[in-house]
């Protein structure tokens, strides 16, 4: 899975930095609700989200291990909490083509993600500690 995506995403980093305008929290809720969203980062696997009900999510580092947490609005941006970091981590997402781009707005020169698969799927979740 992870060479797939991989080279999936060799492509996507060619794809130049323009969009118009960042999405707003409808558009992007309509965008993302019911799917997992795999995301890369220069050419290389980042993490998968999953987008539930009610603006909820679960992510992972690809890892097997996922934190749960939620998305608001926040001047424009979305902002994701997690249940082991009460920070906001706030990104503009836009669309390209058939897929978002997003940029991390806390430190927006140092990540910017872009989808390189979706999947109408759960992603899979191990826990810690599975098998010990």
């Amino acid at each position: 899975m992870k060479q797939i995506l991989a080279l999936a995403l060799s492509g996507l980093t060619a794809l130049p930095a323009m969009a118009a305008e960042p999405l707003s929290a409808s558009e992007f809720e309509s965008y993302v609700t019911g799917k997992t969203l795999y995301y890369g980062e220069s050419g290389q696997s980042y993490g998968v989200e999953e987008y539930l009900p009610d603006r909820q999510v679960r992510w992972s580092f690809l890892d097997g291990q996922c934190k749960d947490g939620f998305w608001y609005e926040d001047a424009g941006q979305i902002c994701f909490v997690y249940e082991d970091n009460p920070d906001p981590q706030c990104w503009s997402f836009y669309r390209e083509g058939g897929s978002l781009r997003a940029i991390f707005e806390n430190d927006p020169t140092s990540t910017t993600l872009y989808e390189a698969q979706q999947d109408d799927k759960p992603m899979l979740c191990y826990g810690p500690d599975v098998g010990v």
